[in-house]
């Protein structure tokens, strides 16, 4: 049996995050000033797990399920106010993410970009 089509996996999330949002009739709130809010928000509380680690400590993280429960938390209320965002936005997520992937590529290419930390203008 094959692996289900990411394209599908991300329409069902997609649908039933719509059908969450407009069971509670919250639309009329998720203009897109409150979900970057929203997004924002959520996204500083994946960061506060790794508030006052080392490198080193983060880089291990994945020991730590009560830490690991946290990430995955936090990571899939960023995913959904991402789709709720996109929805807003009338952006397609997909192909936003696949053209920001053909940017990167332009702007960093393997034989500049290998190993090195500098954004692409300092390349």
């Amino acid at each position: 049996m094959s692996a289900p089509d990411q394209t599908d996996r991300y329409a069902k999330v997609r649908e039933a995050m719509l059908a969450f949002r407009d069971a509670r009739d919250w639309k009329t709130f998720h203009d897109p000033k409150n979900l970057a809010e929203g997004l924002s928000i959520e996204a500083g509380e994946l960061l506060e797990v790794f508030l006052w680690k080392t490198t080193e400590e983060c880089r291990r993280v994945h020991d730590d399920p009560a830490a690991i429960a946290k990430i995955r938390e936090e990571l899939a209320d960023c995913f959904l106010f991402c789709v709720l965002m996109a929805d807003a936005c009338n952006i397609d997520l997909m192909d936003a993410a696949h053209d920001k992937i053909e940017t990167n590529a332009r702007k960093y290419p393997v034989e500049r970009a290998k190993g090195r930390r500098e954004k692409y203008d300092a390349l």
